[in-house]
């Protein structure tokens, strides 16, 4: 009869096994962006830019916006309590596309993003409406790219995940595991098949088309979501319109979280979300992770058959670091993953949880 831990040794192994497979795959389906030309006329373009409390990002992403040649670059100040709208009206005086829009009052039951994106869209003028984040760093010719991708795509909906800029331990540990769960989850030949739970997106980067943001019911179809990036491509998918996705390149970049309390309640708001709401997987979900990535380097001096798991994930990390850009001496860090995401996870436990200085219920 097999013991305990080799059972757990072949459900470890099978698990990784399937994640290398899926990574393979998308090393070769996967697009990133690359700079192409528009074989059509290009289309009106608004950058819809959501912001509560980003003075400091905007002072640093604003001005990559401003060489996207789009028509029009709309921020909506959320209620802030820094001096985010001194820093727009700033730019706005430089550059005429540049403009402020002062958020109105959160109904109730509706998310503090899901509300700023839903004002973005009722001011936005363009034939494409493209939502990014305060933090998303745009480098010349990073819409085009994003364009050319819905042309060549056919598609409705562009979602972009941006190559994550770290610069201190903490985020270059975690950070990274957001490409991990995109990469070695999901094939992305299955984002072509009609069904509407193969879908996935970014709230960072989301390009729609007008057309398809009206037929599936905009983000006040999915006011209350957490993970309303996702929510949405689903039922943009449900409405007949194309999916696309596209890693980031060295086109569009992001800094989310510049230290690691912020990391922690960051991901911390929706890590739940991802193991269906349930306590019990987020449990078994951090157990497997420790098991696999770190517990499996000391079970070793137990049974050499643990180094092929410690092995796995260390090649699993280079692959992804191969795919999207990231020094692969960062495979390293693999082990403390598990470790630092401790607090992610205790966190997502909790019934709320606090994001932008405003209290949510679970």
């Amino acid at each position: 009869m097999l013991s305990i831990l080799e059972v757990l040794w072949y459900g470890v192994l099978a698990w990784l096994g399937l994640k290398l497979l899926i990574l393979l795959l998308n090393m070769l389906f996967f697009p990133v962006l690359k700079r192409e030309k528009l074989r059509r006329p290009r289309p009106t373009v608004s950058l819809l830019v959501p912001a509560r409390n980003e003075a400091h990002n905007l002072r640093e992403t604003l001005p990559g916006l401003l060489l996207q040649g789009v028509q029009e670059i709309l921020v909506l100040d959320d209620h802030s309590t820094d001096v985010t709208a001194q820093v727009v009206e700033e730019f706005s005086r430089q550059d005429a596309r540049v403009r402020l829009l002062v958020g109105r009052p959160k109904p109730e039951g509706w998310m503090g993003k899901t509300w700023a994106c839903y004002q973005l869209a009722q001011a936005a003028q363009g034939e494409v409406l493209i939502f990014t984040d305060a933090d998303v760093h745009w480098r010349k010719r990073g819409v085009r790219a994003v364009l050319a991708r819905m042309e060549h795509e056919r598609a409705g909906l562009v979602s972009v995940y941006p190559l994550q800029m770290t610069h201190s331990l903490a985020e270059r540990v975690i950070l990274p595991l957001i490409d991990d769960v995109l990469l070695c989850y999901l094939p992305y030949p299955l984002l072509r098949t009609p069904f509407p739970s193969a879908s996935a997106a970014n709230g960072q980067v989301m390009a729609f088309t007008r057309l398809a943001y009206l037929a599936s019911g905009g983000h006040a179809a999915v006011r209350g979501e957490v993970l309303e990036d996702v929510r949405l491509a689903q039922k943009t998918k449900a409405a007949g319109q194309r999916l696309a996705l596209a890693l980031g390149g060295g086109l569009v970049a992001v800094r989310m979280y510049r230290s690691f309390a912020e990391i922690v309640e960051g991901l911390g708001k929706n890590l739940i979300e991802f193991h269906g709401r349930s306590r019990v997987m987020l449990a078994l979900s951090y157990m497997g992770h420790l098991l696999a990535y770190t517990l499996c380097w000391p079970l070793a001096l137990f049974n050499p058959l643990w180094l092929l798991i410690g092995v796995l994930g260390l090649l699993e990390r280079l692959l992804l670091g191969l795919k999207t850009g990231r020094p692969g001496w960062e495979l390293v860090l693999v082990p403390l993953a598990p470790l630092l995401s401790t607090p992610i996870y205790l966190r997502s436990a909790q019934r709320k949880y606090t994001w932008k200085g405003r209290e949510y219920s679970r």
